[in-house]
C-alpha cells in the first residue's frame, strides 16, 4: 500500500499548486465527458501544472463566478487538477457527476486555515467524506470501511493524543486516493502533461 512518504514531494516540488489544490480521479470517463458532467465550458489546452496555476489565478478576482481546471486521461482514469478550486469535493457537483463511475477527490487550502477534505463517491452515492485534519468524524455509507488504512497513513484524529506534530494530511490523501484507484500521481504527470481544460460555475 502507498504511504504518505511516497507523496512528500508534492508540497516540496509544487508549492504553488499545493497552496490550494483539488485532485480528482474519475474512472472510465473521458476528459471531455468530465467537462460536460461538470457543466463546464471548454478552455484552451495547456501543458504542465505551472500553466494551470498561472491561468487559474489570472481568472481569480472578487467577482469570480467560474473556476478553472485541467484534465487528462491516465489508463482508465481521468485526472482532474484544480488550482484554487474545489469542484471535486463539492457534493453538489461531485455526486451528480459520479453517476456510473467511481469518483475519488481530495482538496486542501493552506490559505483557509488548512481547510481540506477527502471524498469518495460511486454512482451518485457518498461513500466517504472527512476533513483532512480531522479523520475522527467521517460520513458516508462506507465511512468506517477504510478506518485502518486512514490510521496507517497518518491522518490526524484530534481527540487522540499523538507523539508527532507532523502534518501528513496532504501526502496521506494522495496515498489514500491511490489505494482506492490503483493510480499513482507522479511529478512527471503534473509537470509535463498536456491538459484538456475547462471552467465551471462556482456553487
Amino acid at each position: 500500500m502507498a504511504t504518505a512518504a511516497d507523496y512528500m514531494w508534492f508540497e516540496e516540488d509544487f508549492p504553488d499548486l499545493a497552496e490550494s489544490y483539488c485532485v480528482t480521479l474519475v474512472h472510465d470517463v473521458t476528459p471531455h465527458e468530465l467537462v460536460r458532467r461538470l457543466k463546464g465550458r471548454p478552455e484552451p489546452e495547456v501543458t504542465g501544472s505551472t500553466a494551470l496555476v498561472d491561468t487559474a489565478y489570472d481568472l481569480w478576482g472578487p467577482s469570480i463566478t467560474r473556476t478553472y481546471f485541467g484534465t487528462t486521461m491516465l489508463g482508465a482514469w481521468t485526472v482532474m487538477i484544480e488550482p484554487n478550486g474545489w469542484h471535486g469535493v463539492n457534493e453538489a457537483k461531485a455526486l451528480p457527476a459520479s453517476v456510473g463511475t467511481r469518483w475519488i477527490s481530495h482538496y486542501d487550502n493552506a490559505n483557509a486555515n488548512n481547510d481540506g477534505a477527502f471524498l469518495w463517491a460511486e454512482d451518485t452515492e457518498l461513500r466517504l467524506h472527512f476533513e483532512l485534519r480531522d479523520a475522527g468524524y467521517r460520513s458516508g455509507t462506507r465511512a468506517d470501511d477504510l478506518l485502518e488504512e486512514i490510521r496507517h497513513l497518518g491522518f490526524a484524529f484530534p481527540e487522540e493524543p499523538t507523539d508527532t506534530d507532523a502534518d501528513l494530511a496532504v501526502p496521506a490523501a494522495f496515498a489514500l486516493a491511490e489505494h482506492l484507484t490503483g493510480l499513482r500521481v507522479t511529478p512527471t504527470l503534473l509537470r509535463d502533461t498536456s491538459f484538456v481544460c475547462g471552467t465551471a460555475e462556482v456553487c
